[in-house]
């Protein structure tokens, strides 16, 4: 079991950075506004959510760009980029190029598999190549190669007044050591693990030995630190929604609850052909949502959170439960902010 030196060490927030589709420019500019308030509240990292042909955040690089130049201190991740909509050549050029303009901040989350609804969008995404496409987790394995600065080319050097590299330009050396996998499955944890990646525990877990979703999230915990080269020293970031209400009106507490309500009936029994099991909401003032994690079995051995932000609530309630998180329920938990 990893020992927690201190309580929560690093504490962090997922948006999903939803828009209006006919003036999608006000949800981007809100997912901004957000990160921006997370970096003055003192969070350690921002994460946005990954959407294709939805009413989300579909090029998170490309916002994360735009949030690089917005703050100074504050990671910036991706949670999670689906690599079956990716050519990994083309997705490690923009992560570094991304990750030199932040200064060294980008966390990009990634999973593997067929991009959903692949047989509705396969015609539009892959015309040529549907069929022969690998989204196995040696996609992964090739992006990490090349943010790790492996070959790309079996050519480099001058061509007439051209030089080019053997290699993904730019290049920024830190960044193979910030590559999470996203996973939600014994298999994923165990596959991080061996490549040497960060592990991002996902609030939506396959339910393979047990029906427990704490049990379920601790046994990819320790499948993951059980095959990773640093061991119980692995990064694990685990992923669960908390809305603390220490400074929320009545109204607000009201709708909140009443959100956590009417997610619960999915959390009690598997969903699904591949039974997956979902992570109830915990919403409470900080100290009973800090009494029932420091109670989970996960939680208990991860000094990372990302906490995620419900779907589709006001500015104004992101900015209670932000500021909740970060002035009453990350110190209960043991965080300080960082300056």
């Amino acid at each position: 079991m990893a020992e927690r030196v201190g309580g929560l060490r690093k504490l962090g927030f997922l948006t999903i950075g939803l828009f209006d589709g006919a003036e999608p420019r006000a949800g981007h500019e809100a997912t901004l506004e957000v990160i921006e308030l997370g970096e003055r509240l003192g969070f350690d990292s921002a994460w946005v959510r990954h959407r294709h042909l939805q009413y989300g955040i579909s090029s998170p690089v490309a916002v994360l760009a735009a949030a690089s130049q917005r703050t100074s201190r504050i990671h910036l991740g991706t949670a999670v980029i689906p690599l079956g909509w990716e050519n990994p050549l083309r997705l490690a050029e923009d992560l570094a190029t991304v990750d030199v303009l932040s200064g060294g901040r980008l966390n990009p989350g990634v999973s593997v598999g067929p991009p959903i609804h692949f047989d509705a969008v396969k015609d539009a995404l892959y015309p040529d190549t549907a069929d022969v496409e690998d989204f196995s987790y040696t996609r992964v394995r090739r992006l990490l190669d090349l943010v790790r600065g492996e070959t790309a080319s079996r050519f480099g050097g001058a061509e007439g007044f051209e030089v080019y590299s053997d290699r993904v330009q730019p290049h920024s050396p830190g960044l193979g050591n910030r590559l999470w996998y996203g996973g939600g499955s014994l298999s994923s944890a165990r596959w991080a693990g061996e490549n040497g990646m960060n592990f991002l525990t996902s609030s939506v877990v396959k339910a393979e030995r047990s029906e427990d979703f704490e049990q379920i999230q601790l046994s990819h915990i320790h499948e993951f630190r059980a095959h990773h080269p640093d061991g119980d020293l692995a990064r694990v970031s685990q992923g669960l929604v908390v809305i603390p209400t220490d400074s929320a009106t009545a109204e607000q507490r009201a709708k909140y609850l009443a959100y956590a309500e009417s997610r619960l009936p999915r959390t009690a029994v598997p969903q699904g052909p591949q039974r997956m099991m979902f992570a109830p909401d915990i919403v409470g003032t900080s100290a009973e949502i800090a009494e029932r994690l420091h109670a989970h079995a996960a939680f208990r051995e991860v000094s990372e959170v990302a906490f995620a932000l419900p779907f589709a609530f006001e500015p104004a309630d992101y900015l209670q439960i932000l500021t909740d998180i970060a002035t009453h329920l990350g110190p209960t938990l043991g965080w300080q902010p960082t300056a």
